[in-house]
């Protein structure tokens, strides 16, 4: 605690903002002196749990916001203020059940227990629009087009650089298919990490995007008739420095094919956590690139889940790709609901269909019923329905 108090102390930073999500995974936050920072991080800031989404009723609101010191950054385009995340705590200082953080870490402990580590990396696809209140698209370029610098390249430029020091690697950043509509892809993290990147991302973008008189919508389905933004989880089982989704032929280990068949069989229960807003049906439709049925393959991308090729001397590269989530979900929830799932497929050895490598979208109802493919939920009220009914969610979810 005191090298990290120095630090802060000699960045020149006068206030540190103590951030968390509530549970549909909006960012919260309080902003605190550097005086009170030493508080903060031993005994906590208290708040009111009623006023925030999905905590506590108002006859038990106490709760308590505690630092998080490894999480602590300069906000570059403020230099006077730090950020750390924070865990939230109930007033006899154990941990509330409802903060989706301690969630995502309840279910990694696990995993950890096992002697696995989860690793991820997401594809977060946005829209850049002239305002808030009408979605006027910045220009009319497609899928990895170069649109003029001063449009939304420049400001993903500039994204990239406060990213990256703020201690964001980021691994690539194009143009995606529809107007507008951009994408920043991360370097893969442990899974925590990568929660903690995801929300710091979307927030950067924004702030940029408003520095520069626009607005960035994570809105699944902002324009009718264009693609939606997805944010495409690519995940793997670490156990040490060993990648166990690997397999020396190229293909995926019986771990990995568990896993995924895991996450193919309970992918339904799960939806409402990936999926999580009556928008974000508008973009699960055939025809925009987006997954509608629950099928996986290796290079077919009209499926839910993809197994990318990766070089056979790229052991850490080895990892499945998972299509349905979009940017608006809340990715402690999402990891924690993806792990449980992939677990119950190891645990019960469940097997993996067949590959679907033929377009999807183009097959009959009856061609899908003989292969065995069924739909993801198409709607909010359905993904409620099968999310109401798992015994998986519940574990997931609730101690």
């Amino acid at each position: 605690m005191v090298e990290l108090l120095e630090e802060v102390r000699s960045k020149g930073v006068k206030f540190i903002q103590l951030w968390f999500v509530d549970l549909p995974g909006i960012l919260k936050s309080v902003t605190i002196p550097v005086t009170q920072l030493k508080r903060a991080l031993e005994d906590g800031i208290t708040f009111d749990g009623s006023s925030i989404e999905g905590f506590t009723r108002i006859h038990e609101s106490d709760m308590v916001l505690r630092a998080i010191p490894e999480t602590f950054t300069v906000l570059p385009w403020n230099p006077q203020a730090g950020r750390m995340f924070a865990q939230v705590l109930k007033p006899d200082g154990t941990p509330y059940e409802g903060d989706p953080r301690n969630i995502l870490k309840r279910n990694l402990d696990e995993a950890r227990s096992m002697g696995f580590t989860f690793y991820i990396g997401p594809e977060i696809e946005y829209f850049y629009f002239n305002s808030q209140s009408l979605p006027e698209v910045l220009d009319h370029g497609g899928y990895f087009d170069n649109t003029p610098p001063d449009i939304g390249e420049r400001i993903r430029m500039r994204t990239v650089e406060t990213l990256k020091a703020m201690g964001i690697e980021v691994e690539a950043t194009h143009h995606e298919v529809a107007p507008s509509q951009h994408e920043i892809d991360l370097v893969y993290a442990k899974a925590m990490e990568m929660a903690d990147r995801i929300i710091t991302t979307k927030y950067v973008i924004k702030e940029i995007a408003q520095q520069e008189g626009y607005y960035a919508s994570f809105m699944p389905k902002p324009l009718f008739g264009q693609n939606g933004s997805g944010m495409h989880l690519h995940f793997s089982l670490f156990k040490g420095d060993e990648n166990v989704f690997y397999e020396a032929d190229g293909n995926l280990s019986e771990i990995g094919k568990k896993f995924i068949a895991g996450l193919l069989q309970h992918i339904k229960e799960i939806t409402l956590i990936l999926n999580q807003w009556e928008n974000s049906y508008k973009r699960l439709v055939p025809g925009y690139e987006a997954p509608v049925y629950i099928s996986w393959a290796r290079k077919n991308r009209s499926t839910l889940i993809r197994v990318p090729h990766y070089p056979q001397h790229r052991k850490k590269a080895a990892r499945a790709e998972l299509r349905s989530p979009d940017p608006a979900t809340n990715p402690y929830l999402a990891f924690a609901a993806i792990l449980q799932a992939g677990f119950e497929g190891i645990r019960k050895g469940y097997e993996l269909p067949p590959p679907i490598e033929a377009n999807i979208y183009e097959m009959s109802i009856d061609e899908r019923k003989a292969a065995g493919i069924e739909d993801l939920p198409g709607s909010l009220g359905e993904a409620i329905y099968y999310a109401e009914r798992s015994e998986l969610l519940r574990r997931t979810l609730v101690l």
